[in-house]
């Protein structure tokens, strides 16, 4: 009779082997994104930690829990109020001039949370895959994401990963949300405008919808347009040292300036005059426009903000903004007026006035 005690050490052995084996970082060796991969089991725990931990490694995330978890402290430190916010995002294509889902993502994110003058700290990542999406292309776009992240000075720690069926996604989407610590004595809002006050935006506008717009091969045009997708929380950071009493802020997003300052005026009761001869429109955006019959006004942008401060301290903040790499194209384009209220104003280089509506409709579905 055999004693059961004698396989023991040869038991231990094989479970650690086992254990070493199950811990060991396993690259993804398929080509293309199957069902298995959001199965929940060993498949799914190989895409996650190879491509999406593997990239965006820190001390939260590698604890792959179902949440990340912080010290209040951290956040009661730099700041006395929370900033919250998500975006999903479902731009076509997924790779553009100048960028890719997964760094519009990112760079999305933070910008909403630095509009509020917050300083961003945490995201989380949502995607949701389509069966048969190549391996090796969400693999570049968690390295840019990495990199965005790092650029931004923000840590991606905690996500979700699904897959659908072929055809119940157009190749992948993504979601994020973000959290971010206002600093004391901010108080940024679209209610907050006055007569007097100027309107600056840090460039550029209308880059990003002209990139996506080429890139879907809709223009047979030859031009190098690139979509202006980049991190904004430095430049809110050197406007709030130079005017704390900032009004107002918001990127430039779907809609472009017009819907953002369409938005300012309701909110405020005011109104607001833009200046056509002050608008930085680059030709190139300003032709692909002109042929399909678009205002540069309405063009969704990924790196710009329209930014409302106290007229007094006008010229202050516009020197401070040309001295950060994002801002060293911004201009003053436009004032508060008292009336008409609630409308947006466009004052043409020939001199006359007209009205700047909300924006009807979709100019360019799928932009971001």
């Amino acid at each position: 009779m055999t004693n059961s005690t004698s396989n023991e050490p040869t038991q231990h052995s094989l479970f650690k082997k086992i254990e070493q084996a199950r811990r060991r970082p396993t690259k993804v060796r398929d080509t293309n994104i199957t069902l298995a991969h959001g199965s929940g089991g060993k498949a799914m725990r190989d895409l996650i930690e190879d491509i999406f931990v593997g990239n965006f490694d820190n001390a939260t995330l590698s604890q792959l829990e179902d949440q990340a978890t912080f010290d209040l402290a951290t956040f009661t430190a730099q700041g006395d109020r929370l900033a919250f916010t998500t975006d999903s995002y479902v731009v076509d294509p997924i790779f553009f001039p100048g960028g890719n889902i997964g760094e519009l993502a990112v760079n999305g994110t933070v910008n909403d949370l630095a509009m509020s003058g917050a300083k961003p700290l945490y995201l989380s990542c949502g995607m949701i895959i389509e069966e048969g999406f190549p391996v090796d292309s969400l693999r570049e776009i968690a390295k840019s994401m990495k990199v965005a992240a790092d650029v931004a000075g923000v840590k991606i720690v905690t996500g979700d990963t699904k897959v659908v069926h072929r055809g119940a996604a157009d190749k992948l989407f993504i979601n994020t949300a973000g959290v971010g610590v206002i600093r004391s004595g901010v108080s940024i809002s679209a209610q907050n405008l006055q007569p007097g006050d100027a309107v600056i935006v840090n460039g550029y506008l209308g880059d990003h919808g002209a990139a996506i717009t080429i890139a879907r091969g809709d223009l047979a045009l030859a031009t190098e347009v690139k979509s202006d997708t980049q991190p904004l929380n430095g430049l809110v950071d050197t406007i709030l040292d130079v005017c704390p009493e900032v009004r107002a802020m918001r990127d430039a997003t779907r809609g472009g300036v017009a819907t953002v300052l369409n938005e300012f005026a309701m909110s405020s009761e005011v109104g607001i005059r833009l200046f056509e001869s002050s608008l930085p429109v680059r030709e190139e955006v300003q032709g692909v426009c002109e042929i399909l019959g678009l205002d540069p006004l309405y063009f969704a942008n990924e790196g710009k903000l329209v930014t409302v401060v106290p007229g007094e301290k006008a010229e202050t903040v516009l020197a401070a903004m040309k001295s950060h790499p994002t801002g060293i194209d911004a201009a003053i384009v436009g004032e508060v007026i008292v009336s008409p209220p609630g409308i947006l104003l466009l004052q043409t280089t020939f001199g006359t006035e007209r009205i700047v509506d909300m924006l009807v409709g979709d100019q360019l579905p799928r932009i971001c």
